[in-house]
């Protein structure tokens, strides 16, 4: 079945305490969806944000963003009264998100829930250490990675949230008896940090199990590096290069390309895959799964890593200094597929490609990523629409694209010709809804449009822009965005190039 589907940031969705969540309008949303005839909602990672506000630089590789639970259902659980929401500053904008003020904001409120779920506990049960069964089980599924998370969080926010390898070296370490010692000195926070990504887990199953009863299929994204500042770096050890000292080598990166002229510089250590191919890629294993079970489908970011990689000197100034290194190619997912079975993998295999990414592509049968805004500036593009075959997934642009209204606007005279005749656009024809329909029309199986490209936004809900600090990620959408006419109109043209889904025949029911 040909499919289409719509790239919705969940902080990008309006509504109460500064930043998109899983509140009311993100079910709103999930009905928007289905109206609309869409079976695939694509997300960015529900990690929580590190540096510069980044999802792809987070603290951990398997939590949840504490941004996203609903203060008003934790409200209605009664962990929250309605005059702890009441004269909160998240900003002054509601279509900008303020990681400050949300920040200073947010976890006071979270505290004060913790401190009303603990005391609801009590009072139900009459025993002071008594914690539900569902808490407890939700521990228990998730012990691969919770207890380090709770631990390395509590240590930072003990250590004003320092960078783990500038806390006292015991801790950096990991010494079992400073662990210990340092566990049962701060037992209430520790368990703070698992009753947050407790209440992550339950609201997003619940939002999750939503989407699906009503069709929709969650494409969320997977990055391929962890964050230096992170509990899986303070953990990992051997899974990454470390140098006689035991730092880390070598970080990642990007070559200099047309966004950036010095190449990007990540800072997040490379794996050392020698030691993943010894493990049988036992943690990719780990983190495979546990990412199926909170989406239905993954995009992998930076699918060129797993062929070829750029690491760069740790230290370095930009990343002109990198070099190319093997990854692990198909032996990691042959890995992933003997031990998971058939993986529901988008690859991301964007940006400077050698024949060999192509070959691990084809060889790993993952759709790969095609960009209508890559398409315009050169003779028969690969991103042309004509060149969109059917194992691929075609976007007007990515999150690292600008919007396509603001990639019209501002566009060099020789793509908005070549836009122009490729599409045979008139006077007063819309540029911007023309390259949507030719996403709609191309061959490939899978389409998806930003939801601000619906809309018609402009540079004001550019999500990001790759090597820029600060700035980023902090589009909202007004309220009542998600309108019926829009979902319509919506509908309307994925039906005209047969991307809706389809209700049987009454003759072919009877044969079922």
């Amino acid at each position: 079945m040909r499919e289409c589907g719509i790239l919705m940031p969940i902080s990008s969705l309006p509504g109460p305490g500064g930043i998109g969540c899983f509140g009311s309008d993100a079910y709103h949303f999930v009905d928007f969806l289905a109206k609309a005839g869409q079976t695939i909602w694509q997300i960015l990672p529900l990690s929580p944000t590190g540096y510069g506000d980044s999802p792809y630089q987070s603290c951990s590789a398997f939590a949840g963003n504490p941004y996203f639970i609903s203060l008003e259902a934790l409200k209605k659980e009664g962990l929250l009264k309605a005059a702890d929401l009441k004269g909160v500053f998240w900003g002054n904008d509601e279509t900008q998100i303020d990681y400050g003020a949300i920040y200073n904001a947010r976890f006071a409120l979270l505290r004060k829930a913790f401190a009303n779920w603990k005391a609801q506990c009590a009072n139900k049960n009459g025993c002071e250490q008594y914690l539900p069964d569902e808490y407890y089980a939700y521990v228990l599924k998730n012990q691969h990675w919770l207890p380090d998370y709770a631990m390395y969080m509590a240590i930072k926010a003990a250590y004003g949230m320092q960078p783990w390898n500038q806390w006292p070296a015991e801790l950096k370490l990991r010494e079992a008896d400073a662990l210990k010692q340092f566990a049962d000195e701060n037992a209430d926070e520790v368990l703070f940090w698992q009753f947050i990504q407790f209440k992550f887990g339950q609201q997003w199953g619940e939002l999750k199990a939503y989407a699906n009863a009503k069709g929709i299929k969650i494409m969320g994204d997977v990055p391929i590096y962890v964050s230096a500042d992170s509990v899986d770096a303070w953990t990992g050890g051997k899974l990454f290069e470390l140098d006689e000292k035991g730092d880390f080598a070598r970080v990642a990166g990007c070559p200099p390309d047309m966004f950036a002229a010095d190449g990007q510089l990540w800072g997040n250590p490379v794996y050392d895959w020698s030691y993943h191919e010894a493990t049988g890629y036992a943690w990719w294993i780990s983190r495979v799964r546990s990412a199926l079970e909170v989406y239905d489908m993954l995009r992998i970011d930076h699918f060129r890593g797993f062929d070829t990689y750029w690491a760069i000197p740790a230290g370095a100034p930009t990343a002109r200094t990198g070099k190319w290194e093997q990854g692990p190619g198909m032996k990691l997912f042959n890995a992933l597929e003997a031990s998971l079975g058939k993986l529901p993998i988008v690859a991301e295999d964007l940006g400077e490609l050698f024949d060999s990414v192509r070959v691990l592509l084809k060889d790993s049968g993952f759709p790969g990523m095609k960009v209508l805004q890559f398409a315009f500036d050169s003779y028969d593009s690969e991103y042309l629409p004509h060149n969109c075959y059917k194992n691929f997934v075609v976007y007007p642009g990515t999150h690292d694209n600008t919007t396509l209204q603001d990639w019209l606007d501002t566009a060099d005279k020789k793509t908005l010709a070549n836009v122009k005749r490729y599409l045979h656009l008139g006077k007063g024809d819309n540029a911007r809804e023309a390259i949507i329909r030719a996403a709609l029309a191309t061959a490939s199986d899978w389409a998806i449009i930003p939801m601000y490209d619906w809309l018609g936004c402009g540079a004001e809900a550019h999500l990001n822009t790759p090597g820029r600090l600060g700035g980023n990620w902090a589009w909202r959408a007004a309220k009542g965005f998600d309108s019926a006419k829009l979902a319509k109109a919506i509908y309307t043209e994925c039906e005209t190039y047969c991307r809706v889904p389809v209700a049987p025949k009454k003759e072919e029911k009877a044969e079922a």
